[in-house]
């Protein structure tokens, strides 16, 4: 019998249709929806005239453009107040479950997910939002998708996209002092570059993973978009939650899958980024 990762084996429980050019029509298990990347979507369904699929699938969230602080003052006049309001109407419109901003609930839609239940393991999630694949932590295959794509979940539940390949990454050591788990990903963009991980999902497995708290899981998780890799999960030894739709996950890496090993006992690297000056680009 065949290895195959968890990416795999929940990627073929959810496959609707196997179509002849090599994508799949993919069922959605959990979306989360945002004020940024929603507007066109419902949008797109008003103008069709279409309902949504299942309304309990989806949980909404304002987290882009509201402030960390003083929420309780009115958000100035300004696209940031009119992406909020056209949320939370859409959600009322289209019976979309939504937490305020003075809810006790409200935060960063990455957070709020596993917090409230809503990531689970062996699920599909899905969000209009690069970083997406922060849910991976939990076991699940969460990859970020555009407004368009955003409208076919809301009407449909699915999605129709190509598998991408497996990556394993190796995280051998311990954490030195003074080292991050932001350190690994970036220690891991300097060996495959920073499109190293395109047309890959990443799972990270190795000793290095049993020290790491679930914060920085996700973390993890959260950077290796950083890497353009549209997903990551780490290799489950246990059910990350009390109670895991998915069971265990122990088995070798298949065939085919591209391997890279990383030393948990890297130094701290810090990140520099750059700014436009004068027509070019120079270092901060």
């Amino acid at each position: 019998m065949t290895a195959s990762t968890l990416y795999d084996k929940v990627w073929d429980q959810h496959v609707v249709k196997q179509y002849d050019d090599g994508t799949a029509l993919l069922y959605i298990d959990r979306h989360l929806v945002q004020e940024v990347s929603s507007p066109q979507a419902f949008a797109g369904l008003v103008t069709e005239g279409r309902t949504l699929r299942r309304p309990s699938a989806h949980i909404a969230v304002a987290d882009h453009a509201v402030p960390t602080r003083m929420r309780h003052l009115p958000l100035p006049d300004g696209l940031a107040s009119r992406q909020v309001s056209r949320l939370e109407d859409n959600c009322k419109r289209f019976g979309i479950h939504y937490i305020p901003m003075r809810d006790d609930r409200h935060g960063i839609v990455h957070v709020i997910g596993p917090e409230l239940g809503f990531t689970l393991p062996g699920a599909t999630l899905v969000c209009g939002d690069s970083h997406t694949s922060t849910h991976g932590a939990f076991g699940a295959i969460a990859f970020g998708i555009g407004a368009s794509e955003c409208e076919s979940v809301f009407a449909t539940q699915a999605l129709r996209q190509r598998k991408q390949k497996t990556m394993r990454v190796i995280l051998n050591g311990a954490l030195a002092p003074g080292v991050a788990v932001k350190d690994i990903i970036l220690a891991l963009i300097a060996k495959i570059g920073t499109n190293g991980g395109v047309g890959y999902a990443i799972e990270y497995a190795g000793p290095a993973i049993a020290t790491l708290s679930m914060e920085a899981r996700m973390t993890l998780c959260n950077m290796s978009i950083e890497a353009a890799a549209a997903s990551a999960w780490w290799r489950q030894t246990k059910p990350p939650l009390p109670m895991s739709k998915a069971g265990r996950w122990r088995r070798p890496a298949p065939t085919g899958t591209r391997r890279w090993r990383i030393g948990a006992a890297c130094r701290p690297m810090p990140a520099r980024g750059s700014i436009a000056k004068s027509g070019s680009m120079s270092r901060r």
